[in-house]
């Protein structure tokens, strides 16, 4: 094999033949047919939707947010943008483990003074950890129904009719 600097090597762009190396730079610019051209204006009258400057994100489905707030109250609803919702999960989650672990340290000092009312404080601490479990399954149901309906229309709207009666609104494009 011969280098490039000896008499009678042959001219080759990092292992390719000469014919290879042109056939690859001619294929790596644009042709006339792969010009993008622009969409054509809507016609007067015409629904056009909203231009979105991002395509819009594939979210997960809903039992992944339903586990995320089944194992932390709030994870689905902050993933979803419903940070109130997720705000007031874990704020409960937060009384309830304070008021559990008031209870143990209570139960600690009965069982070393041998009070009676011991077995009341038990059934206390059972209570909030019953309320933490049941903010768990509240918090993944809310995440579930919220990431089901997370693209549903949000221009509901009542509004009195001409009769008098009170109705409600939707306003929703038909497709073609």
């Amino acid at each position: 094999m011969t280098s490039l600097g000896e008499p009678g090597a042959r001219w080759q762009l990092s292992g390719m033949p000469p014919r290879l190396a042109l056939c690859a730079l001619l294929l790596a610019t644009p042709l006339a047919a792969q010009q993008r051209v622009p969409p054509p204006a809507p016609l007067p009258g015409a629904l056009v939707p909203p231009a979105t400057s991002q395509p819009a994100a594939r979210r997960p489905a809903p039992l992944v947010y339903f586990f995320r707030s089944l194992l932390v109250p709030g994870w689905g609803q902050a993933s979803l943008d419903r940070k109130l919702t997720g705000g007031l999960f874990i704020a409960f989650e937060g009384v309830a483990l304070g008021m559990a672990l008031k209870a143990h340290h209570e139960i600690g000092y009965l069982e070393r003074t041998g009070s009676e009312r011991l077995e009341e404080k038990r059934k206390e601490r059972q209570d909030w950890f019953v309320l933490m479990g049941a903010n768990h399954l509240f918090a993944g149901l809310e995440a579930f129904v919220a990431a089901n309906l997370y693209d549903f229309p949000g221009d509901l709207r009542a509004s009195v009719l001409p009769d008098g009666r009170t109705g409600l609104g939707l306003r929703f494009a038909m497709p073609r």
